[in-house]
Parts: C-alpha cells; structure tokens; sequence
C-alpha cells in the first residue's frame, strides 16, 4: 500500500484491517495528519529536525540512518546507499544546500566508482560522459521516472538490485523504451493542451487549468511544468475519469501553489504536494467553480506583478576568460535547485555569423571583441536569428561551458538570453 502525508483514508482502511504503518514524506501536511504508527515527515509542525527540504528518498535514508544507529550498525551498511539516494535526492529538484548539497555530493562520489552495475550500464546508455548533477537529471532521472509514469516502476527496482549482466542489460533496455513511449505522450499531450488553452482563452486567466479524457497520469506533470514554462504561469492539468478529473500542477516563484489550493479546497476530493508542485483529484461537475474560485484568488495576490527574471553573478570581460578559469567554476557543483550554474554576462560583443539550427529550434552565433571570438548557443532560443544582423553589438548572458572537438577544447557560452548594447 502507499500512503503519503495526506493518505488520511487510506491509514484509517489500513488501522480497520489492523495493519501498522509508518508514513515518511516531505510533502506538506494537512492540518490533520493520518493515525499511522509513525508520521515521518521535516515538515509537520512537532519536527525538531534541523533541515526540512530533504527529498523523499532522504527522508527515508535517514530513517535507514536512524535504525542503523539503533541496531549498532557500522556506517557503511547504510552509507552505501548513498548512490541511490543522490540519484533521487537531484531527481527531485530539491534544493542542493545544508544536507542535500553533502547528500549529492558525497553520492556522486558513489555513482562514480560503479558500484552498482545496473546504474552503471544506465549511464553508459545514456551516453553522458561525466558523472555529475547534469547527467542525473538529464541522462538518468528522466529514465528512471519513466518506468513510474508509465507503470512499469518496479523496473527500475530491479534494475539496482540484480548482479544478472544479461537481466541488467535487458533492463536497461526496457527503462529506455519507457522513456521512448513518455516522450512520445508527452509530445501529443502537450499539442492537445496548447489546442485547449488557445480554445478556451486560458491565458487570460490568472493560471491556466486545462482538462481531457485520456491523457496519461503519469506524463500530465511533465506537461503542466512545460506550459507553466512556456508562459510563466502558474498551471494545472487533469486527466478526466468516470467523473472525477486527477491531474498535477506547477507554479512560478512568487505563488505557493499548494497554499493556494488549500485556501480553495472545498470542492476537492484529495490534494497534496508542495509550494511549486500539487497533485489533485476533482469532480469533474465541480471544475469550473473551482476555477472560478482559485482565478479570483490568485488575482487577489497580485501574481502578474511577477516576471521571469535572470539573476547575473557577474560581467565578465573576453579577454579574461580561461580554460583553466572556467575548469575551477566545478568547485561549486553539484549544480541544481538553489545552487544554479553561475550565469555570467559579456557586453559589446559583434556579431560575426548568426543562424538558427535544428529547423529554427535553436540559435548559433559567433561573437567577437576585438580579435577574440568566441562561439555562443542559445538553446530554444531560434527565433531570435530574425531579430539580429551580422555586424551588430550585442550584450548576451548565459552560462560558460568548454567545448571539445576533434581534440581541441574551446570556450562556449550556453546562451539564456541576448540584447542589442545600449
């Protein structure tokens, strides 16, 4: 059975049938909680425990720590799932600071000397190179999350548990069709969501809350992160069932989501989650006042006063950049929520050529000041070719990254935004 910190019922069934739980989550709790045998959780209102943005999977990791230490254990009977827990630590876009920052780090230590082969030959799968907070959450938890979303979790569970080479690589194999088939429901899933917000004028609401049978329960959320992204605002997408519309949200910086829902709970039928991430079951008869009510509410906390904004570390100058520079920047990884890869920005450099690549996806430039050039990418950012000409000056922001090619090893700017000098 799985219960999560608002599984009231579900605990009550289980008591009924005299079976003994023990919750731990990290989500934020109701003002009622469950009648489990142990509520494990930084964020109720009795925990004294230090740090309350540990991951689910590091709640339980300290669980694990706790009974080690009771059973007079030695440390690396639980310290050698430190692996794991990193890998779920980064998937679930936690902030890596305090506890969570030794977490991934000391488990990416872990993960790189391959103790564990199933999660070695994912990586070798996902041709990322480098074992670092990057190549977890592109190359791995993508992966790993699709045998859930699809159904298939218990896959990715024995995928860390075999020592069988012939079951891991069939395994592995297994979890990259999975991640196949989640693309490719996310694509249709995405094109039928834009056709109902433009449809039903969600943009001139204060969040977008799109409904429909048949979409998948477990891609939604990737989705409603999608769009929330698209527009800068907060979303909510739901998956439409025998009358009852289940689904998950995402919000923007400024809006808690899930405080949000709180305040407008009365028409829900069970809710959870955290500030920037929900998940909710409604009847469907009762959709539109609900969004009715939560528009009315959002408008009332002045949400469009919030704009996406790109904090810049620092400006620097061309001529000041070094490989060698740029090498010691991995001192600050592992690179994630609260802990970004610094963004630096380089004013009044001339543009030398400019196009867009990947059927006008993505941009590439060429960039100078004086007689240094350097090359820039700007990922989703192909639109902009139409808006800038060979020879003008531009300011540009992004992240500074090395580029190796036949050998050679050149500075790249990973591009996030650009504007003519002033």
């Amino acid at each position: 059975m799985t219960a999560g910190i608002s599984g009231i019922e579900d605990v009550e069934y289980a008591n009924e049938l005299g079976i003994d739980t023990i919750i731990t989550d990290h989500h934020e709790p109701l003002e009622i909680l469950p009648k489990a045998m142990a509520v494990i959780d930084p964020k109720i209102k009795e925990s004294k425990y230090p740090f309350n943005q540990l991951a689910g999977v590091g709640v339980v990791f300290k669980l694990i720590q706790a009974l080690s230490k009771e059973l007079e254990l030695e440390e690396k009977e639980y310290l050698k799932y430190l692996d794991l827990v990193c890998l779920g630590t980064i998937s679930d876009i936690v902030p890596l600071i305090d506890e969570n920052r030794v977490i991934a780090k000391l488990g990416l230590k872990l993960i790189e000397t391959q103790r564990n082969p199933g999660l070695k030959c994912l990586i070798e799968s996902s041709e990322y190179k480098d074992i670092n907070s990057n190549t977890i959450s592109f190359g791995i938890a993508p992966r790993v999350n699709a045998c859930g979303r699809m159904g298939y979790a218990d896959e990715a569970l024995k995928l860390f548990l075999t020592n069988d080479k012939s079951e891991i690589k069939l395994l592995t194999d297994e979890l990259n069709e999975y991640n196949r088939q989640r693309q490719d429901k996310e694509k249709i899933i995405l094109e039928e969501a834009l056709e109902e917000i433009n449809k039903n004028n969600e943009l001139d609401n204060e969040i977008i809350i799109v409904s429909k049978e048949n979409w998948h329960h477990g891609v939604i959320g990737i989705v409603s992160s999608k769009i929330t992204d698209m527009y800068f605002k907060p979303s909510i997408l739901l998956c439409e069932e025998n009358g009852i519309c289940k689904g998950s949200g995402r919000s923007i910086p400024g809006l808690d989501l899930h405080n949000t829902i709180c305040q407008n709970s009365k028409l829900l039928e069970k809710y959870g989650g955290h500030s920037m991430a929900v998940g909710l079951s409604i009847k469907k008869e009762n959709l539109p006042k609900f969004k009715e009510t939560i528009n009315k509410y959002i408008k009332n906390l002045n949400i469009k006063e919030a704009q996406p904004i790109l904090n810049i570390d620092m400006e620097v100058k061309l001529k000041n950049l070094t490989i060698k520079e740029i090498e010691e920047l991995k001192k600050l990884e592992p690179f994630g929520e609260a802990n970004k890869v610094p963004i630096f920005s380089i004013k009044n450099l001339k543009i030398q050529s400019i196009r867009s690549i990947t059927n006008g996806k993505h941009l590439k430039l060429r960039l100078s000041d004086n007689n240094l050039c350097i090359d820039a990418i700007g990922f989703n950012l192909g639109e902009l070719a139409d808006h800038y000409k060979i020879g003008e000056k531009v300011d540009i922001v992004g992240n500074l990254e090395i580029n190796s090619y036949n050998g050679m090893e050149s500075i790249q700017v990973n591009m996030k935004d650009m504007m003519k000098s002033l």
